[in-house]
């Protein structure tokens, strides 16, 4: 059962307008909310978004990011995704070297940032407590990510997930959404790289990517330098036609 069904939702700005009034989850309502109230004294003078973070980037994408759910300071703070702390700064940086992003930094809506051919959107749209959803969560924020995938099929060519939480959430959705899944199961990896084939005529076959999630666990320890993340962006965005 949805919250609240959403099969009449049609583009996906009526499904941005509608998931960013979701509460179905009381622990990541509670969580996100409290942050918004308490705030980090850095930020202790700018008004936090505190609601569910929707997908960022053009309705016809190419290519789609998953990452894993909004950061506590960063999205909950500035109401998009990967905008406003240190993950999303890794990010945007490699996405303007691979030609995705028209700038390197991502502060705040409004700043002039644009993506280019490509979408970015997480498993979960509340901060959970520690960066932490549970898999009860994933599930019931699925169908908003099922909803996502189904309205971005026409257009989409390759998928890049941030780590291996997103690819288990992302799999049942890839198969709803009109792709053949392989057996075995594609495993998450980074550099892990499947081609999936369509189910129907009105679907081209779908690219799947691996890569580290860029967390500062990754990004300070070096097991996710940013040429490797480079490389994954470069790679996908060439199988999803955005780089000749």
């Amino acid at each position: 059962m949805t919250w609240p069904p959403d099969e009449d939702l049609r583009t996906l700005a009526e499904m941005d307008d509608r998931l960013v009034h979701c509460r179905a989850c009381p622990r990541l309502v509670a969580w996100r909310e409290q942050v918004a109230r308490d705030k980090r004294a850095a930020f202790r003078d700018e008004e936090y978004w505190g609601r569910p973070v929707p997908g960022f980037g053009p309705a016809d994408a190419a290519l789609l990011i998953v990452g894993l759910a909004p950061a506590a300071h960063g999205a909950n703070r500035t109401g998009r995704m990967f905008t406003g702390d240190r993950s999303g700064d890794f990010l945007y940086a490699a996405m303007y070297e691979a030609g995705l992003a028209s700038q390197p930094t991502a502060t705040r809506p409004g700043d002039g940032l644009v993506l280019h051919g490509t979408r970015i959107t997480s498993p979960v749209h509340c901060a959970p407590p520690a960066n932490r959803p549970t898999t009860a969560e994933r599930d019931t924020c699925r169908h908003w990510l099922d909803r996502e995938l189904t309205l971005l099929a026409p257009t989409l060519r390759s998928v890049i997930v941030l780590g291996g939480f997103g690819w288990q959430a992302l799999l049942p959705v890839l198969a709803a959404a009109g792709w053949v899944i392989p057996r075995p199961l594609p495993r998450f990896g980074h550099g892990a790289h499947a081609e999936l084939p369509a189910a129907s005529p009105d679907r081209e076959p779908l690219h799947l990517f691996g890569c580290y999630h860029v967390s500062q666990q990754n990004t300070f320890t070096g097991r996710l330098t940013p040429a490797m993340l480079t490389d994954v962006l470069t790679s996908a965005a060439e199988t999803a036609g955005l780089r000749s």
